[in-house]
């Protein structure tokens, strides 16, 4: 693997998933309570033997560069071996990123000090695992130019992926950018194959593409619209189908790009056999531990009349320095350092750092990031209109979002 440099995208605004993105970039997003999104991409590089890493970031990169500076800083520079952070450097103009192949254009001198046969390039804001040794190898056995990773994605989806049709060798014939509609894949009626927005590129293949790319002022400068399909007619272009690193029937896979499909993946999490398996000692995710003391469930009794006082979590995720102090909670997932105070009910919700549910307090179906209290009695969740007149956000889905740090007056 030291003939490959990996090249994460992260400066995506992630408009579709404010108010979360509002302080933070998207793959800085809290995730399964300890993690952030970006930790998935990162794990999946290190279990794959990448260690040679660059994330390019733009846009509130503050959290996301902290995260990586804290929790990413254990590979030994003298055996060079790095995660590290580069932000836009305009050295070729004065512009930020206009595109995922502008970003890498504007990088190609952090690439070619270490002269690699490959470049792997990632998103870093989806949920997976994957060993990037396998669609390496398969780029070398096919003498690709580019290998584009894919996975099948039902038809109603196309406007959100690339549409990738190959021949029966799995060479790419042709490549569309969130078509209208799709053709289904050969031999399965109700799904296309996507793109996942990972590729394997042959070096030198690249730097051609990317410079013919930067001179077209007609370009959008991004690889799915433009660079891709100027290489089909004239490269070896090939896709590669996503696998499961132990071998899984149905890979997991999900592009978290709205707060729906965000809330979604976190609810897989709690599932009695969840498809994403965070407890897999062969395929560990990485991220920055919180020197906290472990989770706490007190009170086992009997309140007033009808009410009972009693600390309980099931099928749920709760993170180190939580209390669940005569609270219940349900199917939710809780970061570190929540507090659910004495006959407060959660359910189906999802809470960031730091987080206090006041007593009495009933939540349903919600998210709420970091640093909230929750007054006595507040209901989130249960009146779409009294949510947003509390300036919260409701989804299409009805999941009610609490910004960080949202203060709620008494009295309302």
């Amino acid at each position: 693997m030291g003939e490959i440099i990996t090249l994460i995208m992260a400066g995506g605004k992630g408009t579709r998933l404010e108010p979360l993105t509002r302080d933070r970039a998207k793959p800085a997003v809290p995730f399964g309570g300890m993690y952030r999104i970006i930790d998935f991409t990162l794990s999946n590089c290190i279990n794959s033997g990448l260690r040679k890493v660059l994330v390019l970031t733009q846009f509130k990169a503050r959290s996301l560069d902290r995260h990586i500076r804290d929790g990413w800083s254990f590979l030994s520079p003298q055996l060079n071996e790095y995660v590290d952070v580069v932000p836009p450097q305009q050295r070729l103009h004065e512009q930020w990123y206009q595109g995922t192949a502008d970003a890498i254009y504007q990088n190609i001198y952090s690439i070619e000090p270490e002269d690699p046969r490959y470049v792997l390039i990632l998103a870093g804001d989806h949920i997976y695992k994957m060993d990037y040794r396998q669609m390496i190898q398969a780029h070398e056995e096919n003498r690709a130019d580019l290998t584009i990773g894919c996975i099948p994605v039902p038809l109603a989806e196309s406007r959100q992926f690339g549409v990738i049709v190959t021949d029966e060798d799995q060479r790419v014939s042709n490549f569309v950018e969130k078509p209208a509609t799709a053709d289904p894949m050969p031999g399965d009626d109700k799904h296309f194959m996507a793109s996942m927005g990972i590729y394997v590129f042959s070096t030198r293949v690249m730097y051609e593409q990317l410079i013919a790319d930067a001179a077209n002022p007609a370009s959008q400068h991004d690889f799915g619209r433009n660079v891709i399909p100027a290489m089909i007619p004239t490269h070896r272009v090939f896709a590669y189908r996503f696998r499961d690193p132990q071998g899984s029937a149905s890979p997991y896979w999900r592009d978290v790009g709205t707060t729906d499909a965000y809330y979604h993946a976190m609810m897989d999490l709690v599932s009695v056999a969840p498809e994403l398996n965070l407890y897999d000692r062969k395929w560990p995710i990485r991220t920055l531990h919180q020197q906290l003391p472990p989770p706490k469930f007190v009170f086992h009794a009997e309140g007033v009349p009808g009410q009972v006082r009693r600390g309980e979590a099931h099928e749920s995720i709760v993170c180190n320095g939580s209390v669940v102090s005569g609270g219940r909670v349900w199917k939710s997932v809780l970061a570190c350092g929540v507090r659910i105070n004495s006959f407060a009910q959660v359910e189906e919700s999802i809470l960031f750092d730091n987080v206090n549910i006041g007593r009495h307090c009933k939540v349903r179906r919600a998210i709420i990031d970091k640093d909230v209290e929750l007054p006595k009695g507040m209901q989130i969740g249960f009146d779409r209109a009294a949510d947003i007149s509390h300036g919260l956000t409701v989804t299409d889905e009805g999941i009610t979002v609490v910004p960080k740090g949202h203060v709620f007056e008494t009295g309302k």
